[in-house]
């Protein structure tokens, strides 16, 4: 499992060209079953997302296909990390 913290490199009005086209990446992989959670950070300085069922070089894959990541307007920071303590209900939700 993976968090990816987005954190952005250019103004709010430059994220703001590519929103529409960065949630229509994030829905893409929400439909494959890759991201479980995101959304933006507070204050809006970047954003995160949930990752689950990719390998790291898969993970890069994906990651390369965000708008923002192609129009190097944010950097990414990927934290791989184990679950082994889950909230009831949420270890059926990680598989």
């Amino acid at each position: 499992m993976f968090i990816v913290l987005l954190h952005y490199v250019q103004p709010l009005a430059a994220i703001e060209a590519y929103i529409e086209e960065h949630r229509s990446f994030l829905d893409r992989h929400y439909a494959a079953g890759h991201f479980l959670a995101s959304g933006p950070q507070m204050p809006r300085t970047g954003g995160v997302i949930l990752v689950k069922s990719l390998s790291r070089e898969e993970l890069d894959g994906v990651l390369a296909e965000d708008p923002f990541y192609r129009e190097q307007i944010a950097t990414y920071q990927v934290i791989q990390f184990n679950p082994n303590k889950f909230g009831v209900g949420v270890e059926a939700i990680l598989g």
